[in-house]
């Protein structure tokens, strides 16, 4: 073990990290032990069958939110003793560019011409007119079709909503889904012709193709501002959460990326986490495709900005599997921010110590690049603030030498960090630290 006491802490001036004398084999012993502790399995694994859709899915719309996580920090975070306003607000400042700006595509699930060739292909069975014969997919005759054109298919198609005839629902959501895809004023017309009311029973429809086509065609319209209040009040959420659970892979993340819009309204949070929308969140977190992932984790961090919302996270098993992102890599980083968002309560900060996320820190401080070092030092923060204890196991996990280097060639953000989180290592060797060394003994 590493001696708190013992072991040398730099300033900030300190030349360089090469004369501190530090066990590295011991510290990595420490690493290898804990690293092959097996990680926790879901609280309800045969609930949420593993996806297996690939990875090369386009982009949706949530990286273009990624700018808003963290805009709000818990309040109580900033007044922990030691925690001042920078670490804060450096959080902030990290999560505001965690990611570049995709383009802004709602529709991700790669299935464009899948459907349109469903709708093209199956015929009616009723003596109703079918659907006009459009080439939904094709994303400039839509941006050039005059809005009055296209207002008898948007009706026509909420007609067919309402029949009792599943292959007409099916049918009709997967064309709401394409014409809801393209154009805000489009899906204002859409939403203002009453479709929003005729889709939402659909969410919990037995036919897969017909619930995931309703689920993205509320996400597709709730890119519009006039239609989340809408869908809200009509009584979406609660079915969102249903087919988070149920639904195909794409359903599930396209349900997690519906909630992340409706989240933008901040009153719709609360109500999201109490409809019981965390546990499925998480499981798509840890059995998703990456794009799946990507969505559950920015989704998660938007619902995570109210305290009760972080309990549900961390009574849901979250916090094993973010750690195990960010020793993955990968998504290491948006994960770490989820962390630093679940570390503004008490029972986050215990649960990210216990399952080994002050070691993922340090080794993504030693190894990662230079944004993830930024986001591992600022987590670290609010671990060790106010804690003796998790400053000591900081130590013991070898942090001395990379916190020092990082103080020196980081970028500036980080290096104000480091020599923080530094200054709190020799406050606790010079108040001795007996406490800390003492429980980390046992």
């Amino acid at each position: 073990m590493v001696s708190l006491s013992n072991s040398p802490i730099p300033s900030s001036h300190s030349p360089c990290t090469s004369s501190i004398p530090i066990n590295h084999s011991l510290v990595r012993s420490v690493r290898t032990v804990r690293s092959n502790i097996p990680h926790p399995e879901p609280d309800h694994p045969s609930s949420e069958p593993e996806c297996d859709l690939g990875t090369s899915l386009t982009d949706s719309f949530i990286d273009t939110c990624l700018c808003e996580l963290a805009a709000t920090v818990a309040p109580s975070a900033s007044k922990s003793h030691g925690l001042d306003n920078s670490i804060t607000s450096g959080i902030l400042e990290l999560s505001r560019d965690f990611s570049d700006y995709s383009s802004f595509n709602s529709d991700i699930s790669g299935e464009l011409e899948r459907l349109a060739s469903v709708t093209r292909s199956e015929s009616p069975n009723s003596p109703s007119p079918d659907l006009p014969d459009l080439d939904l997919t094709s994303s400039e005759l839509l941006e050039t079709m005059p809005l009055e054109s296209l207002e008898p298919v948007v009706k026509l198609c909420i007609e067919k909503l309402s029949t009792s005839l599943e292959e007409e629902k099916r049918r009709a959501a997967a064309r709401i889904r394409l014409l809801a895809k393209h154009r805000s004023d489009l899906r204002e017309l859409i939403g203002a012709s009453g479709a929003i009311p005729v889709l939402i029973p659909l969410l919990k429809s037995t036919d897969p193709a017909t619930q995931e086509s309703a689920v993205t065609a509320l996400l597709n319209l709730s890119l519009e501002e006039t239609n989340k209040a809408a869908i809200t009040t009509a009584g979406a959420i609660k079915p969102l959460v249903y087919a988070l659970r149920t639904g195909t892979g794409i359903a599930k993340q396209n349900a997690a990326c519906a909630l992340l819009s409706l989240s933008m309204i901040e009153d719709n949070r609360a109500t999201i986490g109490a409809c019981g929308a965390i546990p499925p969140l998480v499981s798509l977190l840890v059995h998703g495709s990456t794009r799946g992932k990507k969505d559950a984790l920015t989704t998660l961090y938007k619902l995570c900005s109210i305290k009760r919302n972080k309990e549900r996270a961390v009574d849901a098993g979250a916090v094993g599997w973010l750690v195990r992102l960010v020793a993955e890599g990968g998504l290491s980083e948006k994960a770490m921010v989820v962390l630093g968002s679940l570390a503004g309560v008490p029972e986050g900060k215990e649960a990210i110590v216990e399952e080994g996320g002050i070691q993922a820190f340090v080794e993504a401080i030693e190894d990662g690049p230079a944004k993830g070092k930024e986001f591992a030092v600022a987590v670290l923060l609010q671990l060790c603030a106010d804690s003796g204890l998790n400053r000591a196991l900081l130590v013991r996990e070898g942090a001395i030498p990379p916190l020092v280097a990082l103080s020196q060639a980081g970028s500036a953000r980080a290096k104000q960090k480091a020599e923080t989180l530094l200054g709190y290592l020799r406050e606790q060797r010079q108040d001795g630290g007996g406490a800390a060394q003492t429980s980390l003994a046992r």
